[in-house]
């Protein structure tokens, strides 16, 4: 039977992820866990509280519950981790080897671990990144995701652990907050959108980045690690693509269904982290090798993300 440790599963991410995977394999087949007491986000189920940087806790709630696959999720994304780049790259870094030492050690059959496009820097190509080429990034999350990416190669050619990954582009969902990431402006948009607020962006109008509907993040992740083996040739991390725009776009895809909405431009340091990023993602690979195509565009994202967030409204 399969058992799945969800480890971050109380943030952005997180509850989506372990809301599909529940209706795919059952509640019981699916441990949510946390570092905070959040069992009231998954009420009637199992919760377990748990820090990564605990590998004792760690390791018994992997044999109690007799874990066969691990989501880790849990991290310091890049905005906060600018903040305290010290705390980032302990959680980010030593939360990422106790899993993949667990996982060596216990013979977990799969992990998945997300990457993103903060591996990329000011030297890498700008329009269709490709998977293999330049990466300096130049933030603590894009150091530690990068570094991650070797240690999964490693622990997958030393030790044969069956280790997946995406590199993530934004991430846009209604059913949790923002949750301290760069790309972070394009959820909030639409909590101000619908409470009649002005957005403060903190990126420039002209500001492209590569972006993604969470339904499409949530596909893709559940088909890479149900897809044959044989079929995962990156063992690093897979470059991954939904749309790209920025924030005028975005702005002006609201408009139509909320033709008062009002938008004021701040930039601030988070505008260098994003100039430093791609505008657009070759995912060639991954559409070859396990046969993913994103669904969603930017104005399908907008109705739906107004749609769940808010009475249902008809475009203009």
């Amino acid at each position: 039977m399969t058992k799945i440790l969800i480890i971050g599963a109380c943030g952005q991410l997180g509850i989506e992820l372990t809301h599909n995977l529940k209706a795919r394999y059952g509640d019981d087949a699916v441990i949510p866990s946390d570092i905070a007491d959040k069992r009231n986000v998954y009420v009637d189920s199992v919760f377990e509280i748990l820090d990564v940087l605990d590998n004792s806790n760690l390791k018994r709630i992997l044999n109690y519950h007799q874990i066969s696959q691990i989501y880790h999720l849990a991290a310091v994304l890049s905005a906060r981790g600018e903040n305290d780049p010290l705390f980032a790259w302990k959680l980010n870094m030593d939360g990422l080897l106790n899993v993949l030492e667990e996982a060596r050690a216990e013979k977990i059959k799969r992990v998945y671990w997300p990457s993103s496009i903060a591996v990329f820097g000011p030297s890498t190509p700008k329009k269709m990144t490709p998977q293999e080429t330049i990466a300096n990034p130049n933030t603590v999350y894009g150091i530690s995701k990068l570094a991650g990416e070797r240690w999964c190669q490693y622990y997958h050619d030393k030790y044969d652990v069956d280790i997946r990954s995406l590199r993530y582009p934004g991430l846009i969902g209604w059913r949790s907050k923002p949750g301290g990431g760069t790309t972070d402006y394009a959820v909030d948009i639409y909590h101000k959108a619908i409470g009649e607020e002005t957005f403060e962006c903190f990126l420039k109008k002209d500001t492209i980045l590569p972006m993604m509907y969470m339904d499409d993040a949530i596909r893709a992740t559940v088909e890479l690690m149900e897809t044959d083996d044989k079929n995962i040739q990156v063992r690093s991390s897979y470059n991954i693509s939904g749309m790209s725009f920025s924030p005028e776009q975005i702005y002006h895809s609201i408009k139509g269904f909320y033709p008062h909405f009002e938008m004021l431009y701040k930039p601030d340091y988070r505008q260098i982290i994003a100039k430093s990023w791609p505008e657009s993602i070759d995912d060639t690979e991954a559409r070859e090798q396990w046969g993913w195509a994103p669904k969603y565009d930017l104005p399908m994202m907008t109705e739906e993300m107004l749609k769940n967030l808010s009475r249902p409204v008809t475009a203009n």
